[in-house]
């Protein structure tokens, strides 16, 4: 599944065709994602601007005009492609590549940009993992979707004080505690093992032992709320991670996964100057865990 920084990616590349843009008409192929289409889903949207376009989590969030947010998640195989006069552009960059078979293309936003060109951004996803709701401004921060989400790991309110009283006492493993979803939001296993091994950190360590006894973040916690915030940063600013050689417009390759430390480099050495170590794989909660046992502990 694409995590925050695939996502992040996807807003930013969607932005300038759908921000400000009218929508004229939308296009349902079928009446249900992963799940159903909301009721009159294509007319709510007809006929409306889409005022601004978000990120909460892995959501993507568009404010409507007249006060309803459509929140898009693109699941594990969900992509968005932008069609216009200029040709036709993927934008967002994934571990798996994405479907270009028409046939899974489900919902198209037929457009007019904020500079008056046409436009359609249309979703297509295989396996239907995607879904799309409507939600109301007033309720968005109780919907069942984003009501148990916790803070966002790329702005300064993710601490060592914030995280404390999450950790405190939890004898449970920090890669199990730093995936959940309510604690950190958007948060995926990439970029736990990532930032857990700038930390130093080993993802076994039991997450108390990072609070003192009156319950306050120690040096170590503080550093890895840091660690988290710049390894979410950086993987933005890099586009994302892929899995497979990605060349950008430049002709550059610049994506985060060319500087991954342990993610899916089992066996290989640690890329920390000072170590002589290997990086190793285990599986905590049935999902790989990357690091060094020799400086992360």
């Amino acid at each position: 599944m694409p995590e925050l920084p695939e996502v992040e990616t996807v807003r930013r590349g969607l932005e300038p065709v759908m921000a400000g843009a009218l929508i004229e008409r939308v296009v349902a192929a079928r009446p249900d994602l992963r799940f159903p289409l909301p009721e009159n889903f294509a007319a709510r949207l007809a006929g409306r601007r889409i005022e601004g376009l978000g990120r909460r989590a892995k959501y993507l969030l568009a404010d409507i005009e007249g006060g309803t947010v459509l929140a898009m998640h693109l699941g594990m195989s969900g992509s968005f492609r932008i069609e216009s006069d200029a040709g036709e552009s993927l934008p967002g960059v994934f571990v798996h590549p994405r479907s270009s078979e028409r046939l899974h293309d489900h919902v198209r936003f037929e457009l007019v940009a904020a500079d008056g060109a046409p436009a359609r951004v249309i979703f297509n996803d295989p396996r239907r993992f995607g879904y799309m709701s409507l939600i109301e401004r007033g309720e968005f921060a109780s919907h069942p979707h984003f009501r148990n989400l916790g803070i966002e790991p790329t702005g300064n309110v993710l601490s060592g004080e914030a995280l404390a009283p999450h950790f405190a006492g939890r004898a449970a493993p920090l890669k199990a505690v730093l995936l959940d979803q309510s604690l950190i939001a958007g948060l995926g296993n990439i970029y736990v093992c990532e930032a857990l091994w700038r930390a130093r950190l080993s993802p076994r360590r039991a997450a108390g032992t990072l609070v003192t006894r009156k319950g306050l973040a120690t040096k170590r916690l503080d550093e890895l709320a840091i660690h988290i915030r710049e390894t979410i940063a950086d993987a933005i600013a890099a586009g994302g991670s892929s899995l497979r050689d990605y060349r950008q417009a430049d002709g550059s390759l610049g994506y985060f996964q060319h500087s991954f430390a342990v993610y899916d480099r089992e066996d290989e050495p640690c890329r920390r100057p000072t170590c002589r170590g290997m990086v190793k794989r285990i599986v905590q909660s049935g999902r790989s865990t990357f690091f060094c046992p020799v400086c992360q502990r």
